[in-house]
This record gives C-alpha cells, structure tokens and sequence, in this order.
C-alpha cells in the first residue's frame, strides 16, 4: 500500500513517498523486531491523527496508539494479505478505542484540555495551528475529523483515505471540503 506523508513544511512541497510493504506484518508475525521498528516509523503519525480524530483527547490517544502497537505484535501472526495494511491498523485501533469508550462508559471525552501548555500535540507546533486543531475536535463530527486529520496531520491523499475508511472517494473529498468550509464560517464568527 502506498501512501504520502507531509514531512514538515507545507504539505504541497514537501512530501515524501512511503510504502507499507505487508511483508513487514508477516515478519512482526515470525518476531522480527527490526519489522515492528519499521511498521511503527512508517505509520505512527497517521495512526495518531486517526486516533486522535475518533477520542478527542491527547492522553488517551497516546494509551491507544501504545495498545495499537502491542497488539499488532501480539497479532501479526495472525494476519491475511488482502492489500490494505492501513485498513487492518485502523480497525485495531477502532476497536481499542470504542474499548476504552466502554470502560470508561462515555463515547466522548468531555474533558476539557488545554493544548498550550502541553507538548502531546507534537505535530502541531504553532499556536494558531493548535486552536484549529482544537475546534476542530469540537465542533466536528468524527468522519469529518478523521478525514481532516489523516489529510492535513498525517499527511494521506484522499484515495487512500478512501481506500482506509471503506468510503466512496466522492464523500471523501465533499466531506473535507464541507469540513473546510464549516471551519472557516465558524473561526469568522458565522456560525
């Protein structure tokens, strides 16, 4: 699976072309630690805004991606080559992260977080940045933080989150550009 991930700067100049290559699974599978080192470097970043974009909360999205990691160790044996690595990620990760809605019994964290004064959003570094990011994670709903999250923090051409999330590109791309949209009339004081 091939996808694009924003390495600094603007994401239209400088970006970096990446392969998950399913072997790497296969070889975590047969504890090749060297395998998971790799599978982890190439995907953590995504992985993270795709958390992030489903609990609204840094610190349980970090105890998440962690399970995430584990439990791709502790699973890899198990997997079947069907071409969507990605796909088989995030679906551990979802499933983690409604497990931890359930221990917690709520759906959405309602704590409130103040991101200037934390370092969990190391992705996000300027101020202005990290208060888009903070309404988003308020006034959003899930689909749309999640494919605005994957697009512009982890760095994923719109396909590919097509590909991942089992949507239609069309509902892709509309849903980001709404999401825009909805972002821009709300940070003008329109909605």
């Amino acid at each position: 699976m091939i996808f694009f991930m924003v390495v600094g700067g603007e994401p239209e100049t400088h970006i970096q072309r990446l392969i998950i290559d399913e072997n790497l699974i296969v070889r975590i599978g047969q504890d090749d630690r060297s395998a998971l080192e790799e599978f982890y470097t190439l995907t953590e970043r995504v992985l993270y805004s795709y958390v992030l974009a489903i609990v609204k909360n840094p610190y349980d999205t970090q105890d998440v991606v962690q399970d995430t990691y584990l439990k791709v160790r502790a699973s890899a044996h198990l997997y079947q080559k069907q071409g969507k690595p990605m796909a088989w990620l995030f679906t551990i990760a979802r499933n983690l992260a409604m497990d931890l809605f359930r221990r917690n019994s709520r759906f959405l964290s309602e704590e409130a977080f103040e991101m200037e004064d934390t370092m969990e959003y190391s992705y996000v570094t300027e101020i202005t940045d990290r208060l888009v990011l903070e309404t988003a994670m308020n006034i959003l709903t899930e689909r749309e933080r999640q494919i605005l999250l994957l697009h512009l923090v982890g760095g994923i051409r719109h396909r590919e989150i097509a590909a991942n999330l089992g949507l239609p590109l069309s509902t892709v791309l509309s849903c980001y550009q709404r999401t825009l949209k909805k972002l821009r009339r709300y940070l003008e004081g329109k909605e």
